[in-house]
């Protein structure tokens, strides 16, 4: 299925168009459409995805038609993984960004020629998974049992916070999170520690839902989120009110030009993103130079 796409290259003129503390403030204290008290959002949050987990992987065919697989396929071509990199998948509780970067692995290693050397970089393959939400990994987990995968020593499930991760300066060639940054509390601490863990060189890529801009799509695209969407939720997963959060935490996320400047700031150079399905989703991209 073909889809539109465009591509913005972010040049430092930029960075002065916009006060990301300003935006970071408000979206800090804000559930969905609610203002909440900033110590409060994690737990909130937290009820979320503990509610919805069991069901996450088939909303989220529901909710996009199946289109979120070729929105993940087209993030880990950008990340573009290689045998013995050390991989960062923040918020990746279900594996499906790391069950891809494994796939991608697999397929380089069949075509190399098979010796020694290729078969110690393969063993050395780490890709850590980290999620704040144990039901969400527990779910990760046993998709990697029913794939075969559990016995994989290059998979790492860890119980982590994206705002204070336990990792090393300098130690992780990527750094991966689809659809969970628009959830965290403070999205300055998740890029700061994005940047802070990764090796120079190393690439931070964020697949996030973000804001349609064209006018009749725009409406059209509304009334699925606002009255679709959460009508399947409680129907499929008996379960409105999260389905409604999570609608609303999309638009409460910051503009894909916002959003860039912020990843800029954060000290990540060569920043650009990539619309999906005319901003339904949005690919941000950044260097650690």
């Amino acid at each position: 299925m073909a889809l539109r796409m465009a591509t913005r290259r972010l040049g430092s003129k930029l960075l002065p168009r916009f006060s990301s503390t300003s935006v970071l403030h408000s979206h800090a204290t804000s559930f969905g459409f609610k203002e909440i008290p900033e110590e409060e959002k994690s737990r909130m949050v937290g009820n979320v995805f503990s509610n919805v987990a069991s069901n996450y992987d088939l909303m989220n065919d529901l909710m996009s038609a199946g289109l979120h697989r070729l929105w993940k396929d087209r993030l880990v071509s950008k990340l573009n993984p290689f045998p013995g990199m050390k991989h960062l998948d923040v918020a990746g509780g279900t594996g499906d960004v790391a069950f891809r970067i494994l796939e991608t692995l697999n397929s380089v290693k069949s075509r190399a020629t098979q010796d020694v050397l290729d078969d110690n970089l393969h063993e050395e393959t780490q890709i850590f998974v980290c999620d704040i939400n144990p039901k969400m990994l527990n779910v990760g987990q046993k998709r990697a049992l029913e794939r075969g995968l559990g016995e994989d020593k290059s998979l790492i499930w860890v119980e982590g916070d994206a705002e204070a991760l336990n990792y090393k300066d300098n130690s992780m060639d990527g750094y991966t999170i689809a659809f969970g940054i628009r959830n965290v509390t403070h999205i300055e601490k998740v890029l700061a520690e994005a940047y802070r863990v990764l090796k120079r060189g190393g690439r931070f890529l964020c697949l996030e839902l973000s804001h349609v801009e064209v006018p009749v799509f725009k409406e059209l695209y509304d009334y699925y989120s606002f009255s679709i969407i959460p009508a399947v939720g409680e129907a499929v997963a008996g379960d409105r009110d999260s389905y409604r959060y999570l609608v609303e935490s999309i638009r409460r996320f910051p503009s894909q030009e916002t959003f860039a400047s912020m990843i800029a700031a954060a000290g990540f150079q060569k920043v650009e993103y990539e619309n999906l399905v005319g901003g339904v989703v949005a690919i941000h991209s950044g260097l650690k130079i």
